[in-house]
């Protein structure tokens, strides 16, 4: 007969997983700061960040091979909780959220790129140039401004003057 008390019993202390959380959980952020925010894609960092340590400590993997229940509700409310903290933080405290939040760079500014963006983020004139296309831009020098945004997308405002408040829909082929 299976043990269903023992799916509950906590086989970590306490304290030791709410510690593991919290390290993982800033550990993950500072890397994925540091990585870059064109790899995040259509999502936000803490977003990547909190679906992949939810996973894992679900999985059990932040805790060994722990089968316990208890021990996976502590380090989901752990990380959960590191998340709404962080975000508080970055909210009130300019400072924070500069280490924390990713922030739009210029990518391009009066139709030249800013090579040093791309080397940072690995990415090739050709992906750039893919992006602007989607905006129907097909020429650099035609942007005033782009920038690269959190999610990794770039985004061309309009130029001064422009009505336009969509951007074109993408070139059918």
């Amino acid at each position: 007969m299976a043990d269903w008390a023992g799916m509950f019993r906590l086989e970590t202390p306490i304290l030791e997983l709410v510690i593991r959380g919290v390290v993982v959980y800033l550990l993950l952020l500072l890397l994925i700061r540091v990585v870059g925010q064109r790899e995040a894609g259509g999502l936000g960092i803490t977003d990547v960040l909190i679906i992949v340590l939810l996973a894992q400590a679900v999985g059990g993997g932040l805790t060994g091979d722990s089968e316990s229940i208890t021990d996976a509700a502590v380090l989901v409310t752990t990380i959960l909780l590191c998340s709404v903290v962080v975000d508080a933080a970055a909210y009130r405290l300019s400072w924070f959220s500069v280490l924390t939040k990713a922030r739009p760079r210029v990518l391009i500014r009066e139709g030249e790129l800013n090579h040093r963006v791309l080397r940072r983020e690995f990415m090739t004139i050709e992906e750039v140039r893919s992006q602007l296309r989607l905006h129907g831009i097909e020429d650099i020098r035609e942007v005033r401004c782009a920038y690269l945004e959190p999610n990794g997308m770039i985004s061309v405002p309009p130029a001064r003057g422009d009505t336009q408040d969509t951007p074109p829909a993408p070139p059918r082929g």
